[in-house]
């Protein structure tokens, strides 16, 4: 991604550190944040200073990696019980993200293949990288098969934050986007705001603002207003874990979106990379639904004018909140799903097909 004219991804390791862009920052300020052992990546993953699915899942892999350079003993044996607790520890950190376990789960297989602690060690970093590698060229082309579905004056609605800085790169929703300016179509994103973490408002619109591409934050309430006045063409967002069947869970408030496009004969469509698919999910009902602290709710953060980071309430103290973080779309209001391999149908078929 484009930051300041410089291209950036999201997460990468440099030595035995782990780096970041540092997300809560942002808009206000660029930073970069390093983390030192795997307790620093669990806990970058928990607070969301990294966030998106596919980030998780690259954010874990390198935490393997650091974890296996970190480690002193000699023996593999004694590896293989270090990594189970590190695995533990990072599978914690987020419930709902499948590309967490995946990227778990891929650095694992490579490590536990070698003949001996050092052969670990100097594997360790390219197997994270490669994993990173792979999911951004996934998230790649996810924007090349999308870029066929938006035409010449589009207006696009998304969600949340599916963009370069919720993947390794390109991004998952913003990929196709990407794509579309890049290739010369005039196009204007709806950006929901995407309370109460409001990652549409600061994120999206942060990396539309430096791709250059037309835009204008919406309240999370106004895109029906939008839709039934028809300036919406097409709705893509992305995903954290999509089931079996072709349920799909997503920031809260996609569900109710999904809807709105259906009411009003918009496509909905879904971009995903093959790392968030849980084929043992067999519907959105086995998804795990991440409830966050109610602090999230009740307050509000951003920048003061005299340059200072803040929390401010919002909400009369004696009122409490709830605040799950993701919500369920049905199959049935999907138009289709854009992955790496093509765009096909939400459904069980179709999907069991993509790993044939």
């Amino acid at each position: 991604m484009i930051i300041q004219g410089k291209d950036y991804r999201t997460v990468w390791m440099e030595g035995n550190l782990v780096k970041m862009i540092n997300q809560p920052l942002l808009p206000h300020k660029f930073g970069i944040i390093e983390l030192k052992d795997y307790n620093e990546v669990h806990d970058a993953i928990k607070t969301m200073v990294v966030r998106g699915a596919p980030a998780i899942g690259a954010t874990a892999a390198y935490g393997i990696a650091q974890a296996v350079l970190q480690f002193k003993g000699s023996l593999m044996s004694e590896l293989e019980a270090y990594l189970a607790e590190v695995n533990e520890k990072l599978s914690q950190a987020r419930p709902t993200a499948q590309d967490l376990f995946d990227g778990i789960n891929y650095v694992n297989k490579k490590i536990m293949n070698s003949d001996t602690v050092s052969e670990a060690k100097d594997r360790a970093a390219t197997v994270a990288k490669d994993y990173a590698d792979r999911s951004a060229d996934a998230c790649k082309k996810i924007g090349e098969y999308g870029n066929e579905l938006i035409n010449e004056n589009d207006r696009i609605l998304t969600h949340c934050n599916a963009g370069a800085l919720a993947t390794v790169d390109y991004g998952t929703a913003l990929s196709p986007i990407r794509m579309a300016h890049y290739s010369g179509k005039r196009i204007f994103v709806f950006a929901d705001e995407t309370r109460p973490r409001s990652q549409g408002s600061r994120l999206t619109a942060f990396e539309l603002v430096e791709e250059n591409i037309p835009h204008a934050i919406i309240a999370d309430n106004a895109a029906g207003y939008y839709m039934r006045k028809k300036e919406i063409n097409i709705c893509i967002v992305g995903a954290d874990r999509v089931a079996a069947n072709g349920d799909v869970a997503n920031k809260i408030g996609t569900y109710e979106k999904a809807v709105l496009a259906h009411e009003n004969n918009i496509p909905f469509y879904v971009a995903i990379p093959l790392s968030t698919i849980d084929l043992n999910s067999e519907t959105g009902e086995d998804i795990p639904i991440e409830e966050r602290d109610e602090e999230e709710v009740l307050y509000s953060y951003g920048w003061t004018r005299s340059g200072n980071f803040e929390r401010i309430r919002t909400s009369p103290e004696k009122s409490r909140a709830k605040n799950p973080a993701f919500d369920v779309t049905p199959a049935r209001y999907i138009t289709g799903l854009i992955t790496p391999n093509g765009i096909i149908m939400a459904n069980k078929e179709e999907i069991a097909g993509l790993f044939e």
